[in-house]
This record gives C-alpha cells, structure tokens and sequence, in this order.
C-alpha cells in the first residue's frame, strides 16, 4: 500500500519485488503458519529460525524478540470457551520500518477461524475502505494491536456484566442451586483473572519493547506509551472487577456462614431441651411401660414434668436470644 495509490492485494511471489521498493508498505496475514509459510517467512524475509518455530507452535506466554531491523511480538487475546474456559487467541507479529507480518494460532479447534482473525480483519477494513493510511510497519502493528486490546477490554465488560448479576443475586436470596450458583461465580473470576493475566504481559512486553533500541524508530516511541497505557487500563479494569466479585463472594460466604451458625444453634437448643426429656424418659422407661396394665397416676406426673422441663428450657433459652 502506498499513499498515492491507497492499498492493493497482490501475490506472495511478488513479495520480494515489494519489500524491495523505496515506498510503501507491506502487510502479509497468514491464518496459520504451514511448511510453505514457514518457506517466505525463511527465505523471503529471512527472520530467525527461533522465531519462525514460535510461529509454528503456540507459545504460553507473550514474548518479544528484538533483532537488527525488526521486532519479533506474540500477545494473546480472549475468548470465553465451553464450561468457563478461556482460549488464548495468539496473534504473532514481524514488525518492520516497511512491513508486518502477522501469524494467527494455532488454535484450539473449538475456536472458529473468523474469531482468529478478527483483531486484523477490523484493520483490513479500515484500509479497503480508504478509513486509515498508515506509513509504517509500526503504525500498522499499533491498529492492530489496539484492536486486541479493544478486545480484552470487551471481554472484561462481559464479566462485568456477570458479576453484576451475580451480586444482585446475592443481595436479593435469588440464588437458586447453591453449588451452580458458587460455579458461576468462580467461573466468571477465572475469565477476569485470565484477561487481567493476559493484560499484565502484554503492557510488560511493550513496556520492554519501549526501552528497546534496536529494530524501533523513535517515531514510534509514542505508539508504544499509548499502547502500554491501554493494556494497563485493561488490566486496571479487570483487577477491579476481580476484586469487586471477590467481595460478592466473602458476603455470599458470610452469609452462608451466618445461617449455618444460626441453624447449628437452633439445632443446639433443641439438644438442650430434649436432653432433659431423653435422660428422664430413660430413667423412667423401665418402670413405665405403656401398655394395658399402665398406671396412668405415674405416667401423668412424668409426662407433667418433661413438658414443664421442655417449657421452661425453651423460655430460657429465649431470654437469652438463643431462639
């Protein structure tokens, strides 16, 4: 893409005419690095075996790979996954003063392509459609880049819209299954936590990027501060929903917690009274069996006294607030 001419698709086998050309810029977007990637990625650009390999393999943790004229980037972007689980979405990037390359994956099979890609179509778009021009391979990396960060931050307002839910829930005793309940709740902190993770390494990585001297132009100095700054709010945002949810869950425990206390005293108290009545009764019971030749003037007083034992225990424990 030039500024004079705007932007163009154009074959893999013209590559090496491009990149050679004073002006312009060069983008290339590979869905998933094959052995035939592998081969333009190696031949055509030449970027360090080490790197190429983290292309091919998915790699747990962002990283960043300064060389001569270019830098080496992988980050990680959400997506909420079956039962609670979160999908790393890894974007790898070569960045240049003239170009970028970016590597999408692998990923997991359950991950539809289009949601791999999205973070670069967004840009694309902007560029068929003559929206945005940018001049180099930094520019470019920082729209897309933004764009992964515009989604970290989408998928933290998803939680937070769980966590509201949550706390109204609990607030209000609509809890249903407790253990489902308690399975929402920690579900939704494992996606805040993995979001907060994702967006503390990545402002780590272009923190270092931005004191790295090799392979940046100081144009560019700017774009990464501004880059740093998104994913520290990302990560800001996430650490306080993560906090917040916390706080629902200690008052759900309290409160569990509460009317457990309450029940095992209530529980007590019957204890308490019944004792009485169970120790009588066993004294007693040897000498007072109910049947045809009972003699209701000892069975009367007997069950007199249990029943004046259970009252009085029951106003007692009353006085005392334990009922």
């Amino acid at each position: 893409m030039t500024e004079a001419q705007g932007a163009e698709k154009r074959d893999a086998g013209e590559l090496p005419e491009l990149l050679a050309r004073p002006d312009g810029l060069v983008w290339v977007d590979i869905p998933q690095c094959w052995p035939g990637d592998e081969k333009v990625l190696r031949e055509v650009f030449g970027f360090h075996p080490h790197a190429i390999r983290d292309c091919v393999h998915r790699n747990q943790v962002p990283k960043v790979h300064a060389y001569a004229d270019h830098v080496f980037v992988v980050l990680h972007a959400p997506e909420t996954g079956r039962n609670g689980h979160v999908h790393y979405i890894e974007l790898d990037q070569f960045i240049g003063a003239n170009y970028l390359v970016t590597v999408h994956g692998p990923t997991n099979e359950a991950v539809p392509a289009r949601v791999a890609l999205a973070d670069t179509a967004g840009v694309m778009a902007r560029i068929a459609s003559g929206r945005y021009r940018p001049a180099s391979g930094f520019d470019l990396s920082y729209a897309v880049v933004s764009a992964l960060a515009r989604r970290q931050e989408a998928f933290v307002e998803v939680q937070t819209r769980e966590v509201w839910q949550l706390e109204q829930r609990v607030t209000g005793g609509h809890l249903g299954d407790p253990e489902k309940f308690l399975e929402e709740m920690f579900r939704t902190r494992h996606g805040l936590v993995a979001v907060r993770t994702m967006a503390a390494l990545s402002r780590e990585i272009y923190g270092r990027l931005a004191t790295i001297n090799r392979g940046v132009p100081e144009r560019a100095r700017p774009l990464l501060d501004d880059t740093v700054d998104q994913f520290n709010r990302v990560y800001a945002i996430a650490d306080g929903q993560k906090d917040y949810l916390q706080g629902v869950i200690d008052f759900y425990r309290t409160r569990s917690d509460t009317k457990m206390t309450i029940a095992a005293e209530r529980l007590a108290v019957i204890a308490v009274i019944t004792l009485p009545i169970t120790a009588l009764s066993s004294v007693y019971g040897m000498n007072l069996i109910v049947n045809d030749s009972t003699h209701l003037g000892m069975l009367i007083p007997v069950l007199a006294v249990m029943l004046v034992m259970s009252v009085g225990l029951l106003i007692w424990a009353k006085r005392q607030g334990w009922w």
